[in-house]
């Protein structure tokens, strides 16, 4: 009997050992830290550089850039990709306009109408329509109606009602369908295509481009002082100074 009490006092005593081994090399619970990870923990992680959307070829991770240039004789010119029914894009686009008449800049206006909008597909097409057959100043008005109108056009029946008295308003004969053979519908796809070969994330989305470089403009307000910029970095003049 003595013999049976030595021995279960003996394996008690290595289960209580072997127990505070395993708890002397395992890490409180939820530390997940290793040796060599806290080896690396101990080193300050470098900061990482933010891109500054306002610099020469930075911004939005965008993937194809090739075709920011400006158009043939033109040194500096603005790009922007808008959607007829973004409240955004209807903020800037008197800026923008704005901009590119004062610094005498092109500017390279693609519809990018987001698939989850409701009516802003068939508004670029009519002001394509516009644009293609009418006049350009005249699709430049259309558009810029539009964004004046936003809050009133909420579906595509609001669309049509705007649209046809708009037409009236300006003497024009708004056709029973406007777009017959999809020559419109295919130039606003394809100007979407462009926008996702480019990448673009949000709209609106403004860029300064150049021969050589090109500037993503985080804000409206800060177009006056990258076109500045841009012109003086081309050699231009920038007018009042």
């Amino acid at each position: 009997m003595k013999k049976y009490v030595i021995a279960v006092c003996v394996m008690v005593a290595i289960a209580a050992a072997g127990l505070y081994y395993y708890r002397s090399q395992t890490p409180p619970a939820g530390d997940t830290t290793t040796a060599d990870s806290s080896q690396q923990a101990a080193i300050p992680a470098l900061p990482q550089p933010t891109p500054d959307r306002n610099a020469p070829n930075e911004g939005f991770p965008f993937q194809d850039t090739s075709m920011l240039k400006p158009p043939a004789g033109a040194k500096v010119a603005i790009f922007e990709f808008e959607d007829l029914e973004c409240p955004a894009c209807a903020h800037a686009a008197p800026v923008v306009h704005a901009a590119a008449a004062r610094y005498k800049v092109p500017l390279e206006r693609h519809d990018y109408p987001w698939t989850f909008h409701v009516w802003s597909f068939d508004a670029a097409v009519t002001a394509r329509y516009l644009q293609d057959k009418v006049s350009p100043q005249l699709a430049d008005e259309f558009r810029r109606d539009v964004f004046v109108n936003q809050p009133r056009i909420v579906n595509k029946d609001d669309l049509t009602r705007f649209t046809r008295a708009w037409f009236q308003s300006h003497g024009q004969t708004m056709p029973f369908v406007i777009d017959p053979d999809g020559t419109c519908r295919n130039e606003v796809e394809a100007d979407r295509a462009m926008g996702d070969r480019l990448g673009v994330k949000s709209t609106p989305c403004i860029l300064v481009v150049t021969q050589s470089n090109w500037v993503a403009v985080a804000s409206p307000d800060q177009l006056d002082n990258i076109l500045e910029d841009a012109i003086a970095k081309t050699g231009g003049q920038v007018p009042g100074v």
